[in-house]
């Protein structure tokens, strides 16, 4: 016999349907709060990988730079003139006298005229003094004659009147004593201005022959602008240009304008244009390879400039060995320089956005390498292409060295 189940309230009923679905939405909620946002796709093509390292790592500094001459000699004009000739041209080959190019300028030889007419009157001005000072001599020596004569006379005179005392009277002994005394006065002072005479004649003559000197001086001087209008190469080697902007036949230039330059080809230095922040560690005595596009050439560091401009430090590198025959003044060139080799040391790939001795996120690629997350690596000392790594990564880690600013807002790149 079938017993009828007691039926429900269908109120009941809703509560606990209702009850159950809000249960259901609250675990999906939960469930999905604890999702990770997906990725952003990154193709692999695009991005460049690492892998750390431990070992020996060399470190390097590199910059741009030129092949300049260690001899360079710059032709400048003494005089100001016009360029009537240019005897020779860029990269011919030359020797201290070469004349290199022919000016001119009428007031410079006008001047060498009149300081040769002024040293034609010096010289004369001499020849007169010379011959006037001899003939007032002479005639002093003629004055002394005379006064010696008459004193001579004066004291027989009154030498014979003393000893005939007697034959003369008192005053007339008196007078002749006096006269006698009178004449020796004399005589001794034509003596002295004689001596005078003779004393200062070297002093005028040696003023005059100074002015003489002088003006050769001036003459020579003159002499050698009007040489220097014929401008000559002053030292052997290779003549690099004629001026900058280059000289032109008529052209008028001024005293001190350069007007050519001569190099010694075979003697080249490179100089190097490192990074100020790079700059600190070189020093002189460091190893140093120079690539010219064709060839490279050793060397070593042999000057450092102690000033910086434009954010750059000018370096010097001796080169050492025979020079490739394509090494010439001017070339451009790309220098590397030794700086320290550090051993048992994490490194890796020096990243498009890390510097030296900082912390940056770099993203390592997970084990299965189709992902990678962000990791904080503390950076040390960097070479050209390596770095140093302090810590944050461990050997045989893979990185991600590319710029990856793009995705500075994840933690996470899905590598597809």
């Amino acid at each position: 016999m079938d017993i009828p189940r007691p039926q429900q309230p269908k109120g009941r009923k809703r509560l606990m349907y209702g009850g159950a679905a809000l249960a259901a939405l609250v675990t999906v909620t939960v469930a999905l709060s604890r999702l990770e946002p997906a990725a952003p796709s990154v193709d692999r093509g695009t991005i460049w990988f690492d892998t750390v390292r431990q070992g020996s790592m060399l470190r390097q500094v590199r910059g741009p730079g030129t092949l300049v001459p260690e001899q360079m000699r710059q032709v400048s004009a003494v005089t100001s003139g016009r360029v009537e000739r240019l005897l020779a041209e860029p990269g011919d080959t030359v020797q201290p006298g070469t004349v290199l190019i022919e000016i001119s300028n009428p007031d410079v030889q006008l001047r060498a005229l009149e300081a040769q007419q002024q040293l034609a009157a010096a010289e004369a001005q001499l020849v007169s003094t010379r011959s006037n000072l001899r003939t007032q001599i002479l005639a002093q020596e003629a004055t002394v004659a005379t006064a010696r004569a008459d004193y001579q006379d004066a004291q027989r005179q009154a030498d014979n009147a003393v000893a005939t005392t007697g034959l003369f009277a008192e005053q007339e002994v008196k007078r002749l004593l006096e006269r006698a005394e009178q004449m020796e006065v004399r005589l001794k002072s034509e003596v002295q201005r004689l001596e005078v005479f003779k004393s200062t004649q070297d002093e005028q003559i040696a003023v005059q022959q100074s002015q003489v000197e002088r003006l050769r001086e001036v003459v020579s001087f003159q002499h050698s602008l009007i040489q220097s209008m014929r401008v000559r190469a002053g030292s052997g080697g290779v003549l690099r240009d004629l001026g900058a902007p280059p000289l032109e036949e008529g052209q008028w230039v001024l005293a001190g304008m350069r007007l050519a330059t001569v190099v010694q080809p075979s003697r080249l230095k490179a100089e190097l244009r490192i990074p100020e922040t790079q700059a600190r560690d070189v020093v002189i005595g460091q190893r140093a390879l120079i690539d010219t596009r064709t060839d490279t050439i050793h060397g070593h560091v042999s000057r450092v400039d102690p000033a910086s401009q434009s954010g750059t430090v000018t370096v010097d590198v001796a080169l050492e060995g025979e020079l490739p025959r394509g090494a010439r003044p001017d070339l451009s060139v790309d220098g590397t320089i030794e700086i320290e080799r550090l051993d048992n040391v994490l490194y890796m790939g020096r990243p498009a956005y890390g510097q030296s001795n900082s912390v940056v996120g770099i993203f390592k690629a997970d084990p299965d390498g189709n992902t990678a997350r962000r990791v904080n690596v503390r950076l040390g000392r960097a070479s050209v292409n390596q770095i140093e790594i302090v810590e944050g990564l461990a050997k045989g880690d893979v990185v991600v060295l590319s710029d990856m600013s793009r995705w500075d807002a994840v933690d996470r790149v899905r590598i597809r």
